[in-house]
């Protein structure tokens, strides 16, 4: 009786032991989201959907990067490309249908609303302006 007892208490010490263990362990690093961006756009929700493309630059107003991104979409509006800035506390609305859940986000598309590139993040000017023009021009 008294090696059951001994065994009993081991047991219920080695299960303690684990558990204090277990919850010492740091958190694991933080993983990257898995944030959305579409692959169709409906024009007619953007400024001038009669352009041949879209830049389109989704935004907050409290996001410092997204300053940067829309001042380097800004300089490719032209006759033939059509740029708008969809900032989330203006445009809810849109940032909700396309379900977009990271800013900034960069979203090119063609006549019909089919995206052809896309960025998560600040792009690099020539990124951009490159992934444009390979667009265009494939």
């Amino acid at each position: 009786m008294d090696r059951l007892i001994i065994a009993v208490v081991l047991t219920a010490v080695a299960i303690a032991v684990a558990l204090i263990a277990q919850r010492r362990r740091d958190d694991p690093p933080t993983q990257p989201g898995n944030y959305h961006i579409p692959a169709q756009l409906d024009r007619k929700d953007f400024l001038e959907p009669d352009k041949p493309w879209l830049v389109a630059v989704f935004t907050s107003a409290t996001c410092a990067t997204c300053a940067d991104a829309w001042s380097k979409a800004t300089v490719m509006a032209s006759d033939k490309v059509a740029v708008h800035n969809i900032e989330v506390g203006a445009d809810a609305d849109l940032h909700a249908r396309y379900r977009i859940d990271g800013v900034p986000a960069i979203v090119v598309a063609d006549a019909d609303g089919v995206v052809r590139c896309s960025f998560l993040g600040p792009p690099r000017a020539s990124e951009l302006w490159g992934a444009v023009a390979d667009a265009r021009e494939p």
